[in-house]
């Protein structure tokens, strides 16, 4: 694969602000903005996971985002769960991690996906 230098980055990304007007949906995809469009978001995903790479989040980070989401308290949550309000602290500081049993109820109280709790 080609390093792109980040000067090359920053020009793949001028470039898809001025390209993205002139592409939608109903464009043909051999129409030469769709294609150009197309290889410049290439170039920009291939510098951002080599530069920017984003990491999957934690069992602790998962929790703590959900129970935002949700509007949820970690006593509100343990009740739910049957579990002790400081047993969900400790999960959400990383102090212990759920067990099997455990982390199905979060994922089906919070709405979490199995996948991501098992950090696939």
């Amino acid at each position: 694969m080609i390093d792109i230098t980040n000067t090359q980055y920053e020009y793949a990304l001028a470039r898809i602000e001025e390209l993205l007007p002139l592409v939608d949906e109903s464009t043909p995809a051999n129409d030469r903005n769709a294609v150009e469009l197309s290889l410049v978001s290439d170039v920009v995903i291939a510098y951002e996971k080599k530069h920017f790479p984003i990491e999957k989040p934690t069992i602790s980070q998962l929790i703590e985002l959900a129970l935002e989401e949700a509007n949820m308290t970690q006593k509100q949550l343990a009740s739910e769960i049957g579990v002790s309000p400081s047993r969900i602290n400790d999960y959400i500081t990383g102090r212990a991690e759920p067990t099997l049993k455990v982390a199905k109820s979060l994922c089906k109280v919070l709405s979490i996906q199995p996948s991501a709790m098992l950090g696939l």
